[in-house]
């Protein structure tokens, strides 16, 4: 009963297998749109193909999606041919990616744009980027097929116009898959031999599957990395590809492309022709005014009359000579004026006068600040002289010397009043040189007795 159960891993590898042997799931052609798009590091692309209704899993490797004309997007209509098999780690049948183009607009048209989108996005097409071809080149490298009509017309047109250049064709394929590795080595190659002065890149016209060289990234980084100036010139005047974007200058024709790079003889000499009729009229009109000048001269004063021409200029010379000399010696007087100001004032200025000038003034202050101590100390000395005589008047020891005397109670107090006192009171009589204690016999008061 054991041996019934498959294992996951079994039961997958079967499915697996039966999917792989089914011939109608070995090329599959699917239309659907573009979900979940992932672009693995590795290289690897893996989304998710739907309608409206239901979805599968689907990976297109690096292998096969190197050759991609376009880059696929979220909600991109598609069309593929792939396989249908099992990824067995998930146990998920899924769709094998081999080829895949653009459901609603062609492939080239499509990578065409998104290209130029990029590129653009750089700054290649920037004008800032833009070298100016060369007015009258040296040396031409044409880089183009060496059979094709474009060839021979660009040939033609140099020769035509400008047959003093030099002109080298440097041949390389212009379609099919070796033709970018042709152009790019070819654009190299010129850069290398340092010969050139502009280049022309381009060919003939023809369909847009045609012309795709000169639509390949590659390419236009190599016209834009050329250190020599380069004229495109693909296709038709309507044909328009990257690299007439990235080129210094774009011509509609390869014709047209022959015409921008060198200038026409012709139009040359008529210019240099033009140019020697307006030279000859300007140096004729010069020269007459040079003669007309010249007359004048002749008949002046000057070629007339040289000897008193020198006699008045040597006269004038001495009057200028007086006139010199007297405004240097008023010049010199002027000058010596303000040196002896100057000298003066620095004088004045001078430390010595300075500190002689200083010291009179503090001697000057010194007397000023004496007499002033002297009146001040002579006022307050009779003020107090005044006051102590007036003090004296008050004194009462002086008052004792004249015969009067201070009688004192028991406790030390003065007695002003007989009220004071009682019979047999102990009084203290202060007199000028001495005390005298004494007894009071009796008291008597009133007016009568003063």
């Amino acid at each position: 009963m054991k041996d019934k159960y498959l294992t996951v891993t079994a039961l997958t590898r079967y499915i697996k297998r039966k999917l792989d042997i089914d011939p109608h799931l070995r090329e599959v052609f699917l239309r659907g749109e573009i979900s979940n798009f992932k672009h693995h590091s590795r290289g690897h692309m893996y989304m998710t193909i739907k309608d409206d209704r239901s979805r599968v899993q689907a990976v297109m490797f690096a292998g096969n999606n190197r050759y991609l004309k376009f880059r696929p997007e979220n909600g991109m209509i598609v069309q593929i041919k792939g396989e249908i098999s099992v990824y067995e780690v998930h146990g998920q049948y899924q769709l094998y990616i081999h080829q895949m183009e653009p459901g609603g607009i062609g492939a080239l048209y499509l990578a065409y744009e998104q290209l130029k989108e990029k590129l653009q996005k750089l700054g290649l097409f920037d004008a800032v980027h833009k070298r100016k071809i060369p007015p009258f080149p040296n040396h031409i490298g044409v880089i183009t097929s060496p059979t094709g009509a474009a060839v021979r017309d660009i040939l033609t047109t140099i020769k035509r116009r400008y047959p003093t250049v030099h002109v080298t064709v440097l041949p390389v394929l212009v379609q099919g898959e070796r033709a970018e590795k042709s152009i790019i080595h070819a654009i190299e190659q010129a850069n290398e031999l340092g010969m050139f002065d502009t280049l022309i890149v381009g060919r003939g016209g023809g369909s847009i599957e045609e012309l795709w060289t000169f639509n390949e990234e590659a390419v236009a980084r190599a016209v834009f990395n050329s250190k020599i100036p380069i004229i495109s010139a693909v296709g038709h005047e309507t044909d328009v590809t990257i690299i007439d974007y990235v080129a210094d200058l774009r011509a509609a024709t390869p014709t047209g492309a022959a015409e921008e790079a060198v200038p026409h003889e012709e139009e040359l000499k008529n210019r240099i022709a033009s140019y020697k009729r307006t030279l000859t009229k300007d140096m004729s009109q010069k020269l007459g005014q040079n003669k007309d000048l010249l007359k004048r001269l002749l008949n002046s004063y000057a070629f007339r009359y040289p000897e008193q021409l020198l006699k008045q200029k040597e006269q004038e010379l001495d009057d200028n000579t007086d006139r010199l000399h007297k405004n240097m010696r008023r010049r010199l007087e002027e000058k010596q004026s303000v040196v002896s100001n100057f000298y003066k004032r620095m004088l004045t200025l001078h430390p010595q006068t300075q500190f002689k000038s200083a010291e009179e003034t503090l001697q000057q202050l010194i007397k000023r600040n004496t007499n002033g101590m002297k009146n001040i100390y002579d006022r307050n000395a009779g003020e107090l002289k005044r006051r102590m005589d007036k003090l004296s008047l008050l004194n009462p020891v002086d008052i004792m010397k004249r015969g009067f005397a201070l009688p004192y109670g028991t406790h030390g107090q003065i007695i002003k009043s007989t009220e004071q006192v009682t019979e047999r009171d102990k009084l203290t009589v202060k007199i000028q040189d001495g005390r005298l204690h004494c007894e009071v016999l009796a008291v008597e008061g009133g007016k009568e007795h003063e």
